[in-house]
């Protein structure tokens, strides 16, 4: 009966023996892997973008998202914008307008550009567009920019066989000035411009403009908390300099400009903010015999960047 009651039991027994697992279980799992080993460490990915480099193949880019559309509002503006290549998708025009000297370049412009959908509008139609603004019968629409992945901008000068040369703003809110940057990046053999995500400038037409049509060839990174993005850069072996009035030594003395090496420039009022500040490698000021107290983000980004061309040339 006692047998028959083991039978009729839900209950399992205990099974003999562990199989070896407890004692598996207790064993170490032997020496840390070098970085270069560790899945999606910094060193990792930068010895794969150099094994990608020597075997001839472009590396994946992950991108850093995209920006939303804008308007370009007006006769003059948008002749501008055309003159200076950025980008656009389509142009509207009202219908009979006034067809002066200014909307018949635009035509033109658009016209020789190609790829630059032409369209017909009404104007309550170009009104509601544009929220009230005075558009004056035209309107420019600029397609998002699509930001690159700061990543990318260290894949990119490994591919060409050279040290990083990086320019981060933080904290600078005039797309003129992003714009100013992007120009002298390209100017001095920079490998791209990095922005935070939020509170900073971004690739608008009028930042389009100030470059010059060189933002067409200099990729700007955006990064969802540049400090993050710039601590990423330093484990990566790249050397981080702030610029500041305070600076510890005058760019003249500093050696990291021959090497990899990231150039952070803040706001012309408030300068680096506290944190990306205590991130940097380096602090160094421009010296300015005249007494300025600063210079906008363009004018010192260059300054910095023709220094560091100087002593990589």
């Amino acid at each position: 009966m006692a047998a028959n009651n083991r039978r009729m039991s839900g209950k399992k027994g205990a099974q003999v023996g562990s199989g070896g697992q407890r004692r598996r279980g207790l064993e170490g799992k032997g020496p840390t892997p070098p970085a270069e080993m560790r899945k999606g460490h910094a060193k990792q990915r930068a010895a794969q973008a150099k094994a990608r480099r020597a075997q001839g193949r472009t590396p994946q880019r992950r991108g850093g998202g995209r920006s939303t559309s804008e308007l370009v509002v007006g006769r003059n503006p948008v002749v501008e914008a055309l003159r200076e290549g950025v980008p656009a998708s389509t142009l509207y025009v009202q219908q009979f307008i006034d067809n002066d000297e200014r909307v018949r370049e635009a035509l033109q412009l658009a016209a020789e550009r190609g790829g630059i959908n032409l369209m017909e509008a009404p104007r309550p139609e170009l009104d509601r567009m544009t929220n009230g603004l005075n558009h004056q019968g035209l309107v420019l629409q600029v397609p998002p920019y699509e930001y690159a992945h700061p990543e990318d901008l260290v894949a990119a000068a490994h591919d060409e066989g050279e040290d990083p040369l990086i320019v981060a703003l933080d904290g600078v809110t005039d797309p003129r000035n992003l714009g100013a940057v992007v120009r002298s990046v390209s100017a001095f053999g920079g490998h791209g411009v990095v922005v935070p995500e939020r509170r900073a400038a971004g690739m608008t037409a009028g930042a389009w403009k100030t470059s010059a049509g060189t933002a067409a060839r200099t990729p700007v990174a955006r990064a969802t908390n540049l400090t993050r993005a710039l601590e990423a850069y330093k484990k990566a072996g790249i050397v981080v300099v702030g610029l500041a009035a305070d600076g510890e030594a005058g760019i003249g003395e500093l050696d990291a400009l021959e090497g990899p090496v990231v150039i952070v420039v803040g706001s012309e009022g408030k300068g680096l903010s506290r944190l990306v500040g205590e991130t940097c490698d380096f602090r160094v000021r421009i010296p300015m015999p005249g007494g300025a107290e600063s210079l906008n983000a363009g004018v010192a980004a260059g300054i910095v960047l023709y220094e560091a061309a100087r002593r990589r040339g």
